[in-house]
């Protein structure tokens, strides 16, 4: 096999929210490029299921139940990676969770629990893994995963979008402080991804490959809105995840890379209705598809 098909071969992987949709893609693409992978996720079941295909990729697998709401578990999670494998070299910070609703009519108790599942266990995943990396001598590379709304108003979204923002901050920071270290840290920005998630399907074992169909209504309002003229699937997360946690992007850190199909480019532009140009005006309709678009570890 041609070395480069391989590029984390023995190398591991911690994956939070690993169980489902893009973490889930993500924990597979890293087998498939020759890590052996820690699932960090709150479902059993899913857990459990990701596991098995990650075992079936030929690769080592750990699944650990972990609430990424709570530091403690975070950090045990972290530890038994370690002590299962001896060495951490990839930590992908992918769990997260939102829930549509006016921030004037948002409670207190759920915009700290956005903050604790999409910034804190980023945090405490973050700084229980790095030092073990840095322990290890080989460097390591630690990603992200964000989303469009840090860049733009996301209504709806706000405490959210907030935190999506922070997320690509901390990346920044991260990525100069561990430099040193040979560590490098990265993080992508979906945009509309198909999964169990953006479906409805927030819990149990679920088949990626037998979620609904969008309508024809909902499929020409993504040609609309995405330049690509369709949304995202998890194995292009995935490609995207390998690429920055592999020796393939050695001098990139820092970056946050779209994985949107465009729609942050087009910054608000549109298809036309009749397909053949682009505004600024909606025009969709009550048909946007406005379900949250990111699988989560647990709903905020």
């Amino acid at each position: 096999m041609d070395p480069a098909s391989m590029p984390l071969e023995d190398q591991v992987a911690i994956v939070t929210g690993g169980g489902a949709g893009i973490g889930r893609g993500i924990a597979l693409g890293l087998a498939r490029a020759g890590a052996d992978v820690v699932i960090a996720e709150i479902d059993p079941t899913r857990g459990e299921e990701a596991a098995a295909r990650v075992s079936e990729a030929g690769r080592d697998a750990l699944f650990v139940v972990t609430d990424v709401m709570n530091t403690d578990q975070v950090r045990a999670m972290v530890a038994a990676a370690a002590a299962r494998f001896g060495r951490i070299d990839v930590l992908v910070n992918n769990a997260g969770g939102v829930t549509a609703r006016r921030f004037l009519e948002q409670s207190e108790r759920s915009w700290r629990r956005h903050i604790d599942i999409n910034l804190v266990s980023m945090f405490a995943a973050t700084q229980a893994a790095a030092p073990l990396m840095i322990q290890g001598g080989r460097g390591g590379a630690i990603l992200n995963v964000a989303s469009i709304e840090a860049f733009r108003a996301a209504p709806m979204f706000s405490v959210y979008a907030a935190c999506k923002a922070g997320v690509t901050s901390f990346t920044r920071t991260m990525a100069v402080e561990l430099a040193e270290h040979g560590i490098r840290v990265n993080c992508l920005a979906p945009d509309h991804t198909r999964t169990p998630g953006s479906h409805g399907q927030r819990s149990g074992a679920v088949d990626e490959a037998k979620l609904p169909v969008r309508s024809i209504e909902e499929r020409k309002a993504f040609r609309r809105l995405i330049p690509l003229g369709r949304e995202g699937v998890v194995e292009e997360c995935a490609d995207a995840a390998v690429f920055l946690c592999s020796p393939q992007s050695s001098y990139v850190t820092g970056v946050t890379l779209p994985v949107d199909g465009g729609t942050w480019a087009a910054g608000g532009w549109l298809r036309s209705k009749e397909g053949d140009g682009w505004t600024l005006c909606d025009g969709i309709g009550d048909h946007y598809p406005t379900a949250p678009r990111h699988e989560s570890n647990r709903r905020g």
